[in-house]
């Protein structure tokens, strides 16, 4: 992306990341005859204030790389690795599209098309829109996006409504900050600036992690628990505020109900008995409660990673209830960071059609739907998603993406891992490409992102085709928005009067609160009573074996250590997966290695009963003794054998929200025998 000095001169074009990142960055992108040549930031945004992340530094090369599609197609031949496509017309593309879909809908019912995305973008005009208003209109099933923070958003919405909660502005204002199942030097990059302005400021770092991450080597205490023992942890603090006389009583009575309920449920945590559990030295948790409990303002900021195992969401109950039950709240810097998507207010009225009552179904469970499913699905249309790279139990999705029967659409920027398996391929607009309305839900921002390029090749915009297949499906309405730009300023009209006038004349919406929001005094919670439930009714009904109580570890002595996928600098989900990057190898520390007879560097199997995977060893110590670790977001190029950690997670729920347990992979590694 070097300019050419024989073309026009360069010129900066304004935009902003719609990406799934907390962090919401402002862009300035070079171009220069109508080609991007720099991608750079903004200082439009103070809170990301001209940098960016590598990873979007880099989004040119999806832009104009060679797995770009740039034209409709259909594939000729068998489904898979290797497929064949034909080009075909933006007409006779959707035509078939349009077609198949009428046929499955008379044949089978609108119940067997089933519409498949998540993250793909995370702005307001690239998902929720036209594509809602088609199937719903349709009828055909809906999806449940569980994929990532279901069960965090469960756990936050029973406890605080979505409150909106503390932002990275406000980090140095607290003399305690707990990060906890979040690595924000790897995904959020923008939060270490201010971590590192609390930390001179005499603030207390704790990392809880069982990866030694850059930031618990900074840390003040890192707790390396092991995957999915969140949970005792948590309720082996409430106990010491419980019982150590920490708990602020009249907060508790002011603003919460059953707090009797949630201390009776910690009782049995002991600091040796969740220490054991977690297997952590038990005078670092005595140690992690006492500063909690002694110190203000302290924060919590809760991530993902202790979300996706089978108490995902209990862990993120008991962690969310931490400020509460410790009189966290009332102060600047003190209380929860979490997602502050739901601090605008923001009614998605603009969809044009009522929620059908149609089954839903959990995306963590493609596979078993693709291969089980009844009604059986007969038309699936991926967009804004990977999903046979990001979904749980790979090969059964492979299998069930295999069938012949099953007509397919994905409409996608590059060549991904799941347009292998595609019927019809369509070619869609890159955020660079378009408009977008991204909302940062680490800071509270939202921003129009522009258009910097025209669209490249025939690439069109979510806005186009799922318009254009409501014309087709005779399931258009006068008053339906046409096109990307009509599509915006309807957008504009039903949000907040405010907010849409805002973004249509200025190009971003002033943040409520200033953007650093104190609880319970700024904000309160948005439950149906203003206050807090610490054991909520709903919840208990879903929850497996009750509210707060601890699922144990499924090791076996067949499958013995832990499988974590985290999040990389390299992606983000599986986006960005196809440009270059060095090796991928399984990250394994020397004892569990040497137990195993293994050399850094060896080709290794690591498999259970759902498959295997196979790619060479990386050993160190930066992972804790029975945890392995591969990468969120590979594409199945990365690895020897074609698969990725993804084929040997179950496809089993989270005990709150319904969220994937990725991390409740147990495996045994050994070498592989040439």
């Amino acid at each position: 992306m070097k300019p050419d000095p024989s073309l026009a001169p360069e010129h900066i074009v304004e935009t902003a990341c719609p990406l799934d990142c907390p962090d919401g960055c402002s862009l300035n992108v070079t171009v220069q005859d109508g080609r991007i040549t720099k991608i750079d930031g903004s200082t439009s945004n103070p809170i990301t204030d001209g940098y960016i992340c590598a990873k979007v530094r880099r989004f040119g090369e999806r832009v104009y790389g060679s797995d770009r599609l740039l034209y409709p197609a259909v594939r000729k031949g068998p489904k898979g690795e290797g497929a064949r496509f034909e080009r075909v017309s933006w007409d006779d593309a959707l035509d078939r599209v349009a077609d198949r879909m009428r046929e499955a809908r008379d044949t089978w019912g609108a119940e067997s098309i089933l519409p498949y995305s998540y993250g793909g973008s995370n702005g307001l005009l690239t998902q929720d829109t036209g594509d809602a208003t088609l199937f719903r209109r349709l009828g055909a099933s809906r999806l449940a996006r569980t994929v990532c923070a279901a069960p965090t958003g469960a756990a936050n919405g029973a406890l605080y409504g979505k409150m909106p909660s503390v932002t990275y502005q406000d980090y140095p204002e607290a003399r305690l900050i707990i990060l906890w199942g979040v690595n924000p030097s790897a995904s959020g990059i923008h939060m270490v600036p201010y971590l590192r302005d609390a930390q001179r400021r005499g603030a207390k770092l704790i990392v809880i992690d069982p990866r030694t991450t850059p930031l618990a080597k900074q840390a003040d205490l890192h707790l390396a628990i092991r995957p999915g023992t969140d949970l005792p942890i948590a309720l082996a603090i409430h106990r010491h505020l419980f019982e150590g006389g920490f708990a602020d009583r009249g907060f508790l009575e002011q603003h919460t109900h059953n707090a009797d309920r949630l201390r009776q449920k910690a009782q049995p945590w002991t600091f040796e008995r969740a220490a054991a559990e977690a297997d952590v030295p038990v005078e670092l948790v005595a140690r992690l409660a006492e500063w909690y409990a002694t110190t203000s303002p302290a924060l919590i900021r809760c991530g993902w990673g202790q979300e996706r195992n089978r108490n995902g969401g209990n862990s993120s109950l008991a962690i969310l209830a931490l400020p509460a039950v410790g009189g966290k709240f009332r102060v600047r810097g003190g209380g929860y960071a979490m997602s502050n998507t739901e601090a605008w207010g923001i009614q998605r009225t603009w969809i044009g059609a009522p929620e059908a009552s149609t089954r839903r179904i959990n995306m963590n469970q493609l596979g078993r739907v693709l291969t089980e499913g009844d009604p059986p699905v007969k038309v699936l249309f991926v967009y804004n998603s990977n999903a046979a790279a990001t979904s749980p139990d790979q090969r059964r999705v492979l299998r069930g993406l295999e069938r012949n029967d099953l007509f397919t659409v994905v409409f996608e920027q590059v060549m991904t891992d799941t347009t292998h398996y595609a019927d019809v391929l369509l070619p869609a607009t890159t955020f660079l490409e378009g408009y977008d309305i991204p909302r940062a839900y680490g800071p509270i921002g939202l921003r129009l992102a522009r258009p910097v390029i025209e669209a490249v090749g025939e690439a069109r915009s979510n806005a186009e085709v799922f318009g254009e297949l409501l014309r087709l499906l005779d399931l258009r309405e006068d008053t339906d928005p046409v096109g990307e730009l009509e599509e915006m300023l309807d957008v504009f009209s039903k949000m907040p009067a405010a907010i849409g006038n805002a973004l249509r004349d200025h190009g971003a919406a002033v943040p409520p609160f200033d953007g650093r929001p104190i609880q319970f005094v700024d904000v309160m919670p948005r439950t149906s009573d203003g206050k807090v439930d610490l054991f909520p009714a709903a919840l208990a009904r879903e929850a497996p074996e009750g509210l707060y109580t601890y699922r144990s570890d499924p090791a076996t002595t067949e499958f013995p250590l832990a499988l974590i996928s985290p999040a990389s600098e390299r992606t983000i989900s599986s986006t960005l997966a196809e440009l270059p990057r060095p090796e991928v190898r399984l990250l394994m520390h020397p004892t569990d290695a040497a137990a195993r007879h293994l050399d850094d560097g060896v080709p290794v199997r690591i498999f259970n009963a759902l498959g295997e995977v196979r790619c060479n060893l990386q050993i160190g110590s930066w992972i804790r003794p029975g945890t392995v670790s591969l990468p969120k977001g590979l594409w199945r190029r990365h690895t020897s054998n074609g698969y990725t950690a993804n084929a040997l997670v179950p496809d089993t729920l989270t005990d709150l929200g319904g969220g994937a347990c990725f991390n409740d992979a147990r495996v045994q590694v050994e070498a592989v025998v040439q």
